[in-house]
């Protein structure tokens, strides 16, 4: 899967919903590649899209969304809290309520062939099969992904 033994592909999904959002995914795309051990292989092009599973007064407010591709000699809980990281050095608020605008959202979607189902990381993440958020741009960059397990 990798150009590199040592190293494991890491599919990471990127979103906002709070201005300015193209200047927020490019900031995270640039944090991505600033992460030790981690090289940006691929990142596919920034779709508008409808928000899911958010809290009716937020319906209205539309995400850009993109799906990037790194090599990295991290381990996924590593690679993980650099993606925490970078969300907090972005803004990023977490409380009670789930799905709340956000000024940027980073989900590790897949890293290798590694399946994990932990409190803090589930591999792969359970939901992005269902999300065409994260299925369309995934396909752009990796025709013909398959998810592990």
């Amino acid at each position: 899967m990798s150009d590199a033994p040592d190293t494991t592909l890491a599919v990471v999904s990127l979103g906002s919903n709070i201005e300015p959002r193209a200047q927020r995914l490019a900031d995270a795309l640039a944090a991505l590649a600033a992460i030790p051990r981690t090289r940006v292989v691929k990142a596919s092009s920034v779709r508008e899209t409808e928000p899911v599973d958010v809290p009716e007064e937020f319906r209205g407010q539309r995400f850009l969304n993109q799906v990037v591709v790194c090599e990295t000699a991290l381990e996924a809980h590593d690679f993980l809290h650099r993606l925490q990281a970078i969300e907090t050095e972005q803004g990023r608020v977490r409380g009670p309520v789930r799905n709340v605008p956000r000024t940027i959202d980073l989900d590790l979607v897949a890293f290798g062939d590694l399946v994990l189902d932990e409190p803090e990381l589930t591999l792969p993440h359970p939901r992005a099969r269902e999300r065409a958020f994260v299925m369309e741009p995934l396909a752009e960059v990796l025709p013909g992904f398959v998810f592990p397990g």
